[in-house]
């Protein structure tokens, strides 16, 4: 009689154990989806593709850039690209991804790399980090929706006024 119970309380860990292992493989196949997104979306602004790299935008993204307004429409986001990438070339890579339980959203956060021109044509070196929204989207592709990077060098000062 006593065998009952142990036997149930094993089919019972069991199955606790399988349905915990499915769903941590299915976050770790998300958590790969978007580092490959993310690598395929630094690859695109590499190679100055304006086109392909507001593609991995959702309709409703917004996106942040440092010392400059949010901006929110497909417009203002292809324009924020248009002119980083006329001047620069940048890279970035994903250093953490995580998914949330529900498995509809999912954030990456790494660092980035850019060389761009200044006002003189001289070429200045900056770094730093960014965070990144993934949501699940209709069609079952993943599409960022929240944007924003900033620098890890010193702010620079503003101009004395005379």
């Amino acid at each position: 009689m006593k065998t009952k119970p142990l036997v149930l309380s094993i089919c019972f860990a069991l199955l606790s154990f399988a349905f915990a292992s499915s769903a941590s493989t299915a976050d770790t196949k998300i958590e790969q989806a978007i580092r490959d997104l993310d690598e395929q979306w630094s690859k695109a602004a590499g190679a100055k593709d304006v086109d392909k790299t507001v593609s991995f935008y959702s309709d409703d993204a917004i996106v942040m850039p440092p010392n400059a307004p949010g901006a929110t429409t497909k417009e203002a986001i292809r324009a924020i690209w248009k002119d980083l990438l006329t001047d620069a070339s940048i890279s970035w890579k994903a250093k953490k991804v995580e998914v949330a339980q529900s498995g509809d959203l999912a954030f990456s956060s790494g660092t980035y790399e850019v060389t761009l021109n200044d006002p003189t044509g001289t070429p200045v070196k900056d770094h730093g980090k960014y965070l990144e929204v993934w949501k699940k989207q209709a069609d079952g592709t993943w599409k960022c929706v929240s944007d924003m990077w900033n620098s890890d060098l010193p702010a620079s000062a503003p101009a004395e006024k005379k």
